[in-house]
Formats: structure tokens, sequence, C-alpha cells
């Protein structure tokens, strides 16, 4: 019998805790049990760990702490910095209504654009994207109106991988007054989160894609930009975001940012060396095998292919068999029958987006891993097309 290895290849849908990360929470698990929000010494000693952990996420933003919120994880935040700025121009009667999104956003922005213009008299824009999901910087500025409250454009892609050309953008949407948010969740400890380089004014991070606790997570909020917040309650963060802080969570976040960036060349390194390792093996390997998202601009991490004649849950099904865990794409869609949207938002017909799979690297993948992961697809992608193939048949 084939020895069966345990590979983990869905590093973007989460990474593992740093052994690190959970020594520094230790102490705020166990320890320091206070609420920051009380007055007495176990609450300070929460509340001066918290406001460390904003220091050192601000470090690596390269912007102020206060422009920092703590929230449940990217989700909350992407909901907060849409929700939040959109009310906040409706409530002020600003005469803005227009949003502008893509269709190759993660659920948390989509639905959330979705849901203002279906009910809440907003309008939306969505921008269409190339082949390999790239928004246009021209089309982008077309779509921004006088009355455009912001415009949401993901960093980089969690289903295909492409970066955004945020810079670019950014200039734009500050030339016609439009506020800018972008999902950061996949690039944050892969990419620059440097706010000015970038020119964002909001941008969302999860804290257990970057090797840190599920369950946690920041928005950065540039100084002066107005938001109300999504949820009621006290007067925590400012004001921003009501709710207990998750003191632990919050210091591993901090640590295992601070860790991914000090770390950085080393594991981007490692990362490309692994995809690129997959890329040219599964391409040169198995036939009718293309690469999905864009060939240079993509995340280190990262490869995406979709496979002709090949349903996608089987192959998930079939490769877990063999040991290795992978995606379809967004781990937010997992065992959903239907073809991937932002595939299809890059021009693949249903029959090419129903055969898709992402196999994301990270720390602890090695050379065996892939090069086990490589054979066995071959394997089972041309064992999948025999059945394929005997089965038409009989039906005929």
């Amino acid at each position: 019998m084939k020895h069966i290895r345990d590979v983990y290849l869905d590093y973007s849908a989460t990474t593992p805790l740093d052994k690190r990360v959970l020594d520094a929470m230790m102490p705020y698990l166990t320890d320091v049990y206070g609420n920051t929000s009380s007055t007495h010494r176990h609450g300070r000693k929460a509340e001066d760990a918290v406001e460390m952990a904003r220091q050192k996420i601000a470090k690596i933003f390269n912007c102020k702490p206060s422009e920092i919120i703590f929230t449940s994880g990217g989700t909350e935040s992407d909901n907060l910095a849409i929700r939040g700025s959109a009310w906040y121009a409706q409530k002020m009667g600003m005469g803005k209504n227009h949003l502008i999104t893509t269709p190759v956003e993660h659920s948390a922005v989509g639905r959330t654009i979705g849901q203002l213009a279906d009910f809440l008299g907003f309008t939306s824009t969505i921008l269409p994207v190339d082949e390999y999901a790239m928004v246009d910087v021209e089309e982008f500025a077309n779509a921004c109106t006088d009355k455009t409250i912001i415009a949401s454009v993901i960093y980089s892609n969690n289903e295909v991988g492409t970066i955004a050309p945020l810079p670019k953008l950014a200039e734009q949407a500050r030339e016609r007054g439009v506020l800018l948010h972008t999902d950061a969740v996949q690039a944050a400890g892969q990419l620059s989160l440097d706010v000015e380089v970038l020119g964002v004014d909001m941008m969302s991070i999860s804290a257990h894609k970057f090797y840190g606790p599920k369950g946690v997570g920041a928005l950065y909020l540039r100084e002066g930009v107005n938001i109300i917040p999504s949820n009621t309650g006290g007067s925590h963060e400012e004001g921003h975001r009501p709710g207990t802080l998750n003191t632990a969570g919050i210091v591993g976040m901090a640590e295992a940012l601070a860790l991914a960036y000090e770390e950085q060349a080393y594991h981007l390194g490692h990362y490309r060396k692994l995809r690129d390792m997959l890329v040219d093996g599964i391409l040169s390997r198995i036939p009718d095998s293309r690469l999905t998202g864009h060939p240079q601009e993509r995340l280190p991490s990262h490869a995406s292919f979709v496979f002709a004649d090949i349903e996608t849950n089987q192959l998930l099904m079939h490769l877990d068999m063999k040991g290795i865990s992978a995606s379809g794409a967004s781990a937010c869609k997992t065992g959903n029958p239907e073809p991937s949207s932002v595939l299809l938002a890059m021009g693949f017909s249903r029959a090419e987006a129903g055969g898709s799979l992402r196999l994301t690297v990270g720390r602890y993948t090695t050379e065996e891993d892939v090069a086990y992961a490589i054979d066995t697809l071959v394997e089972v992608v041309e064992k999948l097309r025999k059945l394929r193939r005997a089965n038409e048949v009989h039906a005929k």
C-alpha cells in the first residue's frame, strides 16, 4: 500500500498558531485576566498589553496607534469600514450614496455592499476585472463620481492570488474625494502593509492568516475618516467598536504580525520556491490544466488552477483521501456546488470554473510535501477523467 502523507496545502484558509505566539498569549489567558475597561490594577495590566499590541501593529502599518481598531476578524473589519462610512455619509446628508467594488471580493465585502444597495438606498458599481482578476485603473477612475462614498478593492485575491495595484487606485480615489478600503486579509504577513505607500483610507486584517489566533482582527482607519459603528454597545475602541476586548487574541495578533515581518525575507523565499515547484510540476505533467490569477503579480504562497473535465468537490475528496488538504476556492465557499463567481468574472466558462483547485504553501510545507502533492494530483486527475469518460460511454 502506498504511503499516505499528511500534507496541508490550505494556508490561505487558515494557518496553525505559531508556538511563540501561544507563549506570548498565555499570561493573558491565565494570570492577566482583567477587563481592559476596568480602572483597577488587573484592568490596567490588560489595557497596557492591548496598547503595546496596538503600537506594534501601528509600526508595521506605518500609522498612528490611534488609527488601529481591534475587531473579531476580517469579516467584521470589512463590515465596519463599508457600513460605517456609508452610514456616516447618509446620516450627514452629504448627498452621496454610491459604492464601488469588484466581482472578485471576499463575500464579507461583496455581500455587505449588496445588502446596502438592495435594502438601504445605496447604489453600487461592480467593476469588471480582466482574465487575471486585475482591476483596470482607468475604469476605476471613471467609475468614481461626485456621489461615490467608498470603493473597496481586495489587496490580494483569496481564490487566485492576484495582487491589486492599490497605490494607483488610491491616487485616483484621493483625487476624486472617494474613500478607499482594502481587504488585506490574505496579504498580511506577505505583502507590505505600509498604509502611506498603499494610500488606502481603511484596511482589514485577520490574525489567523499569519500564524496568529482565530477570532481577532484589526481595521486601520485613517485619521479624519468618520464611520458609524456597525454594532451598538459600550464606548470601546474610541466608540468605533463596542465589546470587551480579546486581550490574549490581540496580544497574539501583534506578536504574529511582528514575527511575520521580522522573518519575511526567509519565509517569502521558501514560499516562492515551493509555489513555483507546484506550478511548474502541475502544468507540465497534467494535460488541460491552467494557472488562474496573474502569473507574476500574485501572492508568494499561492497557486491556483482549473482542470478540464474535473469536478472540484470530487477532486478535493480524492485528495483528502490521499492525505492532502486543499480547497477549490475560498474556504468560506467550501461545499458550494456552484462554480466560483471569481472565476466566472474572470471569463472562465461554468465548465472550466467547475474544476478549480487552490493550493497554498506555508512555513511548514516541505519540498517532499510538494512532490507528493504533484504526484498524487497527477494520479487523481487521470483517475477522475477516466471515470468520467467511462460514465459518458455508459450513458450513451
